[in-house]
């Protein structure tokens, strides 16, 4: 069978985007156990003493990152694979929540987290569904079993392994969305849930679900002990931020029930004895904003004359799926048409959505989709487009507005290149970070895998776009990181128009963050 894996273009993918960091030595970590947290679409700005008294508790005693960055598309999957992994979705393979690729199916895109297609993908491709190993797989590989825990599917990207082969593997735990790996851990978790199931109904804000999640982890999973790698996935703020928009009355007190489920961490760690051995670090997948307008782009295609939908019923080449992303939208054009690419680029330059234009061809006025590092080796799209934004304020003050494919104005969403959906959480204490430094150095989701691994003195011979995050260490003596911030510039006359894009980024060494861009159109 036909593999969804191009070797030699993962080969290519891997000399073109050097890495940041490959492990040299074993690490210093004082810590004998690292947790790692997260508060799905977290915003920083809200790291309050009314809103999240344990979090803030935890950034003042601990490291605040003030500059800390997801990796683009700014999305849960995509996200949730770099704190996986350590590497830009150029290397990891997963570019967005939602793809298309012909082999996955001819007629629809796919949810990259749904377990059909993680095990159908790594069923095509000799279990290659992620170009790169995990920090599961890397730390089963040292002889460390782990604990995975989610209220969402998106921990199945972290430890996905079907056959379990080596005893590590064996002996660590995954629970997603309620399911469990090994199956046998099911019954258990149940009954220490006062024999209730995991909650399939979503509730704004979900505190059934979190709370089931996190008492499996803290009651059953660590039951025995605490290992020395744990992982809790949150489904808030995110959840109520998507329903009833940034800084809702609900949004508000999904916050505070993450911040409770973070205390009831600490404490079971602390009933164990072992908080003080235990570096803690907690991480948003990416940031979010409010909708402001909607447009289904799709049918703003159709009337524009090209064949475009959001689902195939008997494609031709030519035809256009639309993959609607939030804040950011994939076009794939069948048999790769450069007429219809082109075409498609001409519309969207003079169009009132568009923000960045990231193009598989070159076309002038576009950006390569390796600027972001969303060139996958896979099946890239065609055309990604970043939708417009602003830092104006939602009607409860909160800044950031977001075009959001198909979506509703005043609900929530992300995975735009806003500035507030690229920038999120990270917060980390225990023994082996300083305490009460608000980091100045950009950071991003990339950095956690390489800094973690160095904690646990766990030595890899993969490679990482991130890079370890000396400067919050305590005690290190490694020189000061410089940053360099860079804008780049993309500009192309159409008619009466003068489209004009722009992207932002910053480089520490040879790892980048991206911050924020953005474009329109003009009278010339």
């Amino acid at each position: 069978m036909k593999s969804i894996f191009r070797p030699l273009a993962a080969l290519l993918l891997g000399l073109i985007f050097l890495p940041g960091f490959t492990p040299s030595s074993k690490a210093k970590g004082k810590a004998e156990h690292v947790v790692m947290i997260v508060w799905d679409g977290m915003r920083p700005d809200f790291i309050t003493p009314q809103y999240t008294p344990t979090l803030y508790g935890l950034a003042t005693n601990g490291v605040f990152f003030k500059h800390h960055h997801a990796a683009y598309i700014s999305s849960t999957e995509v996200n949730g694979t770099a704190l996986a992994t350590g590497v830009h979705p150029s290397r990891s393979g997963i570019m967005a929540n939602t793809e298309y690729w012909p082999e996955m199916g001819w007629l629809s895109t796919f949810g990259t987290e749904h377990l059909d297609a993680v095990r159908r993908g790594d069923f095509l491709s000799d279990g290659r569904y992620l170009n790169v190993p995990t920090i599961a797989d890397i730390l089963h590989q040292a002889g460390i079993p782990t604990v995975i825990a989610g209220t969402k599917p998106v921990v199945l990207l972290h430890d996905r392994a079907w056959n379990r082969t080596s005893q590590a593997a064996k002996d660590s735990a995954l629970i997603f969305e309620g399911k469990a790996v090994p199956r046998t851990l099911g019954d258990s978790l149940k009954k220490l849930n006062d024999d209730k199931a995991f909650p399939t109904t979503v509730t704004y804000p979900n505190t059934a679900q979190d709370t089931w999640t996190t008492k499996s982890l803290i009651e059953g999973l660590w039951k025995k002990e605490v290992p020395k790698f744990s992982v809790l996935w949150l489904s808030e703020p995110d959840k109520s931020q998507h329903e009833t928009g940034v800084a809702s009355d609900t949004s508000i007190a999904a916050i505070d029930g993450s911040d409770q489920r973070l205390a009831d961490v600490i404490k079971a760690l602390d009933r164990r004895k072992v908080l003080a051995k235990t570096d803690i670090i907690v991480v948003s997948d990416h940031g979010f904003s409010t909708i402001n307008r909607g447009p289904d782009v799709a049918d703003i295609l159709k009337r524009r004359g090209f064949n475009a939908s959001k689902k195939f019923e008997n494609p031709e080449p030519g035809d256009v799926m639309v993959v609607g992303l939030g804040g950011s939208v994939s076009l794939y054009v069948v048999e790769r048409q450069e007429s219809v690419i082109q075409r498609l680029v001409d519309f969207l330059q003079t169009s009132d959505f568009a923000g960045v234009i990231f193009s598989r061809l070159p076309i002038e006025g576009t950006f390569p989709l390796e600027t972001t590092r969303i060139g996958t080796a896979n099946y890239p799209p065609d055309i990604v487009v970043s939708l417009r934004w602003s830092a104006d304020p939602n009607e409860r003050g909160a800044p950031g507005l977001i075009t959001s494919a198909d979506g509703t104005k005043g609900k929530g969403h992300h995975a735009s290149l806003s500035r507030f959906d690229m920038h999120n959480t990270l917060v980390a204490s225990g023994p082996d970070f300083k305490r009460g430094l608000a980091s100045e150095t950009p950071s991003g989701n990339i950095d956690v895998v390489p800094t973690i691994l160095w904690l646990l003195g766990v030595r890899s011979t993969n490679t990482f776009d991130g890079r370890i995050l000396h400067e919050a260490l305590a005690g290190s003596k490694e020189p000061p990181a410089t940053a360099t911030e860079r804008r780049i510039e993309a500009t192309r006359d159409t008619g009466f128009f003068r489209w004009h894009q722009y992207l932002r980024f910053t480089e520490v060494g040879k790892s980048v963050y991206f911050d924020e861009g953005n474009g329109r159109p003009t009278l010339k």
